[in-house]
This record gives C-alpha cells, structure tokens and sequence, in this order.
C-alpha cells in the first residue's frame, strides 16, 4: 500500500505529467474521446461546462473545438503546464485546486469528471464535498456526469488482496484491496529494456452505484441516466464501469 501521509498532488508530478498523454493508445485513442465528447456536448445543451480534474485537457481540448466554453479545476500545476503547450489560458482557463472544495468563476450548465477521477478523493467526505462542489457551480437544471468503474470485487478470490486487470506486451496493471475502508491501489509496471521497469502507484477510494446515487441526493442531485458507456450501451450487472447523468432541479428539468 502507498504511504498514508502522501499528498494526491505529489503523485501528478512533472515526471508523472510529462508521461501521462499517449496519443494514438490507450484513453487518448479516439475510439474513447470522440463518444464522450458526443455526449458531453449534448449534455451541454450549448451552455458552458466546468471539467474538474481536468489534466492535460484530454477531454476538455476536443471539446472545445466542438465549440464549448470550458473551464477547469485541477490540483497539479505540471497536468497544467501540459495543458498550456495545447491551449493558453484565455480557451480554457484553469483555477488550481482540490475538486472538492475550490471554486471556479461563473456558473455552468454542465460539471463533469471523467475517467475514475471522482476515485482520488480518499475518503467518503471529500467524495460527498465533491458533489456539492459540483451542484454550487451549476446552473439551475444543471447536469453533473461522473464516469466510474464498477468495484472488481467479485473477481477477489476468497483470503486474496490483489486482481490482475491487464497484462499487455511491456505493461501489467495489478491492484490491491482494503474492502474494509474501500480503498484499492493501482500499481503499474511498465517495463522497458532488459531487466528495466518502472513501478507507479495510486491509491482509489472505489465506490459503488448506489453509494454514488446516495452523494448526489445528498448534494440535491437526481439520477437522469446511467450507461455502460459513453455511447449509450445499457448498464448491466456485467458491466465494469458506468456514466451517471446527476440533475438539479430547476430550469428545463
């Protein structure tokens, strides 16, 4: 397991920020951005959205070249400097800080988090300050979209504390559970020539559906729609991780 008093920031550091964009692999393929940018511009509904976590701009980028005002908040100053090598500050502004608690200028018709991010808050607060976070910034009738991976506990084995997600050709992606305080760390190992390989590891606070739908309610939010995916496929006992659209009420709901 990682260290206890490890600050979320130092694991988005500059190595990690320079090695975090693959272009033509993995999340950067553009079989997984297009759909969700399809979504979340129809989501939009034309109004302006507010990323948290937003990173190098993976989403956010594409998106605004579908002609979305997009705002950021994000915790690591190098994710950010990434993200200026891409856009400068005035197409996607960016205030730094923690997704739970810091707040972005105007108000937006739709706040999103992609990609498990809502997972790196470490505890249940900070996942239900998030939620709030999210509501504070929205528009009445607002959408807030969370993409999420359904806990792997199943595949546990009885008396085991680790799974095996992927093994690629120079890649192996392994985690390992503490169901008591729901915590799972990620450990990726990348290996490169000979005997090298490189060890990253990042801690998650997994959360399941219905413990999600529970923050959203207690934020003011009600569950509009819930995918296997970003292109609509529906959510089964099967599927290994969702799309929740939260709503506000107000204005258009």
């Amino acid at each position: 397991m990682l260290p206890q008093d490890i600050r979320r920031e130092d694991l988005w550091d500059a190595g990690t920020a320079r090695r975090y964009d693959t272009p033509g692999t993995g999340m950067f393929v553009p079989e997984v951005v297009d759909p969700a940018v399809d979504r979340l511009v129809a989501l939009a509904g034309g109004g302006p959205a507010l990323e948290l976590a937003i990173g190098t701009g993976r989403i956010a980028v594409p998106l605004v070249g579908r002609g979305v005002s997009v705002t950021g908040i994000e915790l690591s100053a190098p994710m950010v400097e990434v993200l200026r090598t891409k856009v400068d500050e005035r197409t996607v502004p960016v205030v730094l800080g923690d997704m739970a608690t810091t707040r972005a200028p105007g108000r937006f018709s739709l706040v999103y988090l992609v990609f498990n991010t809502i997972s790196n808050l470490l505890t249940q607060d900070e996942q239900v300050e998030c939620f709030r976070n999210a509501a504070r910034h929205l528009l009445p009738g607002g959408r807030f979209v969370v993409e999420l991976w359904v806990p792997e506990l199943r595949s546990l084995p009885p008396g085991k504390e680790a799974t095996v997600g992927v093994v690629e050709p120079g890649y192996v992606l392994f985690d390992t559970y503490d169901v008591l305080h729901q915590h799972v760390v990620s450990h990726h190992v990348t290996f490169g020539a000979g005997r090298e390989a490189r060890l990253d590891r990042s801690p998650h606070r997994y959360v399941w559906p219905a413990e999600l739908d529970l923050m959203g309610r207690l934020a003011g939010f009600t569950l509009e729609s819930r995918h296997a995916d970003w292109s609509g496929a529906p959510f089964t006992a099967g599927s290994p991780s969702h799309v929740s659209v939260y709503r506000l009420p107000g204005e258009g709901s």
